[in-house]
């Protein structure tokens, strides 16, 4: 079959697609992939030519005409719970193909790390665990000018010959085994050996100084897409910038799979000159910053106000924090800043269920500070979730109250779902369960026994719902207009629906 390749290339795709996804398409706030254009950018430092093949916009038909027309020699996939089920199908896709029978199929992202014996048994070869940039630059430069031969049924790696079958490797429908062998010395891997078993080699080293990152690699994709996206829907145009990596806090149903419980922070001066530089190649109206915990440092926050009055760099954004991390005087950085919304995790009214998340804040000050954000003229958003192990329904009344008394601007509400590796899936794994095998289901299919049947929370989800909004149509003195009269209907229906399932 000859060389397989002397100089190979990588291609860098995700499996997200818009089209099969209706409820954003109904929402209509997508972001580009910074992951892999992170990884992307840093490849390319090192030399190592590379394609992105974004997903969002296109169609996995799509993807496989392109795949068979360029037949990369890695193909590396980022991998959430969202994609899971798109990742298997392009992993399947690749292996059934006959011209890209030798591909080496890489994976990374959240949901790989507990998982990782399960996508090595779907046919991916390597899974990389935490931060992809240094682990991924040094598969590229194993595989770089290596000669990967095949004939009939051996294995020719630099001159050194492994069978296909037999001799212990075992038949395998991807690459022999044995060719993994190469990349047993690099950290923050899970590859399968010889031997069939599951092995993981050193843990990577996280990137102390993010400033050494380059900009992600957005010029490998059509980010007006994105933009044209927004637009159409709202008005106004929005983009990502990612400013820390990791998460200092511990709450329970939160993974931390990629980054883990650290914080890691690029300089003000950094951001704002990715900031200026998307000003000068791009027309956006917003900016929405990734972070876990966006003012979780004050000192840095400061910093990050004086450099954008410096420059006189005008933007408006919206970020993430936690109650803690705020108050009065962070308020007024941030809307000096251009804060135009914050979003405040509560998750819960009720204090008990706060606390049995781990979520280390206090309910009062969560309700103060969402009023004293709005009170500066910075809208404010919380999130709210339900169906938290031993939550009952006098725990959802409390948050029902919550949401009346704080009166955010918006609110999301979930209901849990335990993500495999944190705190809340070891508590609830004796009792989890799904009737899908794991090929066909995402960790939000996992169900677990609560207070309440599954279903009561999805009434408890438009009670919630409704109870608020009937609230503040009454306080907008709307209760009895149509609008008003059609919340009041829900919420009764969702009490009856709630009762119901509680029989």
């Amino acid at each position: 079959m000859g060389f397989l390749n002397v100089r190979m290339n990588i291609l860098l795709t995700h499996g997200y697609f818009l089209q099969d996804d209706p409820k954003e398409q109904a929402i209509m706030k997508p972001y580009p992939p910074l992951g892999i254009l992170y990884l992307s950018a840093w490849l390319d430092r090192h030399g190592m030519e590379n394609a992105v093949f974004d997903t969002t916009f296109s169609a996995p038909e799509t993807l496989q005409a392109y795949l068979l027309e360029h037949r990369p020699h890695i193909v590396a996939l980022y991998t959430n719970l969202m994609t899971k089920l798109n990742i298997i199908a392009i992993i399947r896709f690749i292996r059934t193909q006959k011209t890209l029978q030798h591909t080496l199929i890489v994976l990374g992202g959240p949901d790989v790390t507990h998982n990782a014996e399960d996508y090595l048994n779907t046919g991916a070869d390597l899974i990389v665990i935490g931060e992809g940039e240094q682990t991924m630059l040094e598969i590229a430069q194993t595989v770089d000018g290596r000669r990967w031969t095949v004939d009939d049924r051996r294995w020719t790696v630099d001159g050194r010959r492994w069978a296909v079958d037999g001799g212990g490797a075992g038949k395998t429908s991807g690459p022999c085994l044995d060719r993994l062998m190469v990349f047993q010395s690099i950290d923050g891997l899970a590859l399968k050996i010889s031997d069939g078993s599951v092995h993981r080699t050193a843990p990577r080293q996280k990137l102390r100084e993010l400033d050494d990152l380059p900009l992600p690699n957005r010029q490998k994709i059509d980010l007006q897409q994105y933009l044209d996206a927004w637009k159409k829907a709202h008005g106004h145009s929005a983009i990502s910038v990612s400013t820390q990596r990791g998460c200092p806090y511990t709450c329970k149903w939160c993974s931390t799979a990629v980054y883990g419980q650290s914080y890691r922070r690029r300089s003000p001066v950094a951001v704002v000159d990715e900031i200026a530089w998307l000003q000068a190649h791009y027309n956006f109206d917003l900016i929405w910053f990734v972070d876990d915990v966006f003012t979780v440092s004050h000192k840095w926050l400061s910093a990050f106000r004086d450099e954008l009055q410096r420059r006189q760099v005008n933007v408006r954004f919206e970020c993430i924090t936690r109650a803690d991390r705020l108050d009065e005087a962070v308020i007024r950085i941030l809307k000096s800043c251009g804060c135009f919304r914050v979003w405040i995790g509560a998750e819960s009214g009720s204090q008990r269920i706060i606390d049995a998340m781990d979520r280390r804040v206090d309910v009062q000050q969560v309700r103060a500070m969402i009023r004293a954000t709005r009170s500066a003229g910075i809208q404010a958003g919380t999130f709210i979730m339900l169906g938290y192990p031993g939550e009952t329904e006098a725990d959802i009344r409390e948050t029902v109250e919550h949401l009346k008394t704080s009166n955010p601007d918006l609110f999301t509400i979930t209901v849990a779902y335990p993500i495999k590796g944190t705190g809340l899936y070891e508590e609830v794994q004796s009792t989890a369960f799904s009737a899908l095998p794991w090929t066909e289901r995402t960790d939000r299919d996992l169900d677990f026994r609560r207070t309440y049947p599954r279903r009561y929370y999805d009434f408890a989800v438009r009670w919630t719902v409704n109870a608020v909004h009937w609230h503040k149509a009454k306080l907008n003195k709307r209760g009895f207009t149509r609008s008003g009269i059609k919340y009041f209907g829900k919420m009764w229906a969702a009490r009856v629906g709630m009762w119901w399932n509680t029989k």
